[in-house]
């Protein structure tokens, strides 16, 4: 009985420290829709300027599910003016088990962010439609090439700072 009791604990641990991933639940934490001009937006021509900025934040739910908040504001001038500024965060919880560190942030930076953008680029344009103004459809990202870019970035910002502590080391 009890080699049976070992034989399955040991066929069990394997499944421990596999790797799962998985969406638990996605939710519109935050949002926002102005239009400051009012009826003065729909009057003269529709030339839009689309501005986007976008952020990602994560937090620990606990060891392995985070919360992972897709935050966009987009910003619509015709004429100089805001014509309407909407600002939406949109989360979810995901499982990220028996990874290591680096690739959980992968994972939280790229998957995570894949899954949620298309749900607060439909809500983006719910939201405009229903404030009066033509449809608009945020173009897809690619949030692996943005990671990479990030990445670069860093790595590039370490070594700057490793060598000017190289140099002031240098001349003591």
């Amino acid at each position: 009985m009890s080699e049976e009791n070992q034989v399955d604990a040991a066929a069990a641990a394997p499944e421990a420290n596999k790797m799962q991933f998985a969406l638990q639940r996605m939710y519109i934490k935050d949002v926002s829709f102005e239009s400051p001009q009012g009826y003065k937006a729909f009057q003269g021509e529709w030339k839009p300027e689309v501005n986007l900025d976008l952020n990602m934040g994560r937090d620990a739910v606990d060891d392995n599910n985070w919360e992972v908040t897709l935050s966009l504001t987009i910003t619509v001038k015709n004429a100089e003016e805001t014509a309407f500024l909407i600002e939406i965060h949109q989360a979810g919880i995901f499982l990220c088990g028996g990874m290591e560190e680096e690739q959980r942030r992968y994972v939280l930076n790229t998957t995570c962010a894949e899954i949620l953008f298309p749900y607060a680029r439909e809500a983006v344009d719910n939201l405009v439609t229903k404030g009066g103004f033509p449809a608009l459809m945020l173009s897809p990202i690619n949030f692996q090439a943005l990671y990479q870019q990030a990445m670069a970035q860093r790595a590039d910002q370490e070594a700057k700072a490793g060598t000017a502590e190289g140099g002031a080391d240098a001349t003591h």
